[in-house]
C-alpha cells in the first residue's frame, strides 16, 4: 500500500513506477500495460502519416483480417482505424450473401467494396470465407469451392496488376485460447452478441478448420499477394506487430518520426511457408 504522503508525490506514470520499485511492488503487468499504450499511440501516429500519404498519392490499399473466430480481428481493426480520417478509410464486414448475391459471381459483392484512389479499406473477413468457413460449415458445394480456389489467385493477380495493394493477415491463436475467449464473451454482456452457434462449432470442428486453412495457404499464398501469419495468443502484441508490418511496406512522408521501431518481431510476424510453426493446428 502507498501512504498519503507517497500518493501526493505522484504526478506521472514514471512517479508511480519509481515509488512502486522502492517499495518492492511487482509491476510487470502494469509496466507492460504502460508500454503497450505508449507503443500503440506511436504506431497510430505513424498510421495517420501513412493514410495522408496514401490519400495524397491516390494509392489503393486493402487490408484483409482473417483467422478463426475470436482470433482478435475486430479488435485489431478497431486500433488500426481509431485515429484515421473516416473520409479516406472504410471498414467492410459483410453479412451473409442475399439470394440475389448467391446467384452472382462470388467475387462481385467484394469488388464493389475495393478501395478507391487514396483510400484504405479494412476487411473484417473477406472473400476468403469461401476458402475455410463455407466448406467447413457446408455453406457452399464442393464444385463452388473448387472453382473458387482456382479463381482466387487470378483475381488477386488482376488486383495486383491494376495497382491495388492487398495485405492478407491470418491471426493464429491456440484452441485453448479460443475457448477462453469464447467463455469471456459469454460472461460479458457487452460482448455476448459476438458469440454465435457457429463459434461453438469452431471448437468442435477445429481439425476440419485446420485442414481447409492449410489448403487455403497452399493454393493462395503467392509472391504478389502473400499470407502474413500473426502467431500469438496475446491480443495486444498481435495489434502492435500487425501495425508494424503494414507500416514497413510503404515509404510514406514522415516515416519513423514517432521514434518507435517499425521492425516486426519475427517470432510473431512471418510469411506463410509449409513448415512454419503455427499455433492453431
Amino acid at each position: 500500500m502507498l501512504t498519503n504522503k507517497e500518493l501526493k508525490t505522484i504526478k506521472t506514470r514514471e512517479d508511480v513506477i519509481n515509488v512502486a520499485r522502492k517499495k518492492g511492488i511487482k509491476l510487470k503487468k502494469y509496466l507492460w500495460n504502460l508500454e503497450y499504450e505508449k507503443q500503440l499511440v506511436e504506431l497510430q501516429a505513424e498510421l495517420v502519416n501513412l493514410q495522408q500519404w496514401i490519400a495524397k498519392n491516390n494509392k489503393r490499399v486493402a487490408i484483409i483480417f482473417e483467422g478463426r473466430d475470436a482470433a482478435g480481428k475486430g479488435g485489431a481493426i478497431k486500433r488500426f482505424v481509431e485515429h484515421l480520417n473516416p473520409r479516406s478509410m472504410r471498414v467492410v464486414a459483410l453479412n451473409k450473401p442475399t439470394d440475389v448475391e448467391k446467384g452472382q459471381w462470388y467475387f462481385r459483392r467484394y469488388i464493389k467494396e475495393l478501395p478507391n484512389p487514396g483510400e484504405i479499406v479494412f476487411f473484417d473477413r473477406s472473400w476468403y470465407n469461401r476458402a475455410v468457413v463455407e466448406p467447413v460449415m457446408g455453406f457452399c458445394t464442393d464444385k463452388q469451392y473448387k472453382q473458387y480456389m482456382l479463381q482466387v489467385p487470378e483475381f488477386e493477380h488482376m488486383l495486383y496488376e491494376d495497382g491495388v495493394t492487398v495485405i492478407k493477415f491470418w491471426f493464429s491463436i491456440s484452441k485453448d485460447e479460443q475457448l477462453k475467449r469464447f467463455n469471456e464473451r459469454l460472461k460479458n454482456p457487452l460482448k455476448r452478441w459476438k458469440f454465435s452457434p457457429i463459434d461453438k462449432k469452431g471448437q468442435e470442428l477445429w481439425d476440419k478448420y485446420s485442414k481447409y486453412k492449410e489448403l487455403m495457404f497452399t493454393k493462395t499464398h503467392t509472391d504478389f499477394c502473400p499470407w502474413i501469419i500473426v502467431k500469438t495468443n496475446d491480443k495486444r502484441t498481435a495489434r502492435l506487430e500487425s501495425m508494424r508490418y503494414v507500416l514497413s511496406l510503404f515509404e510514406y512522408d514522415g516515416k519513423g518520426k514517432s521514434n518507435t521501431t517499425l521492425l516486426q518481431d519475427p517470432n510473431v510476424i512471418a510469411r506463410y511457408y509449409r513448415h512454419l510453426n503455427q499455433i492453431d493446428y
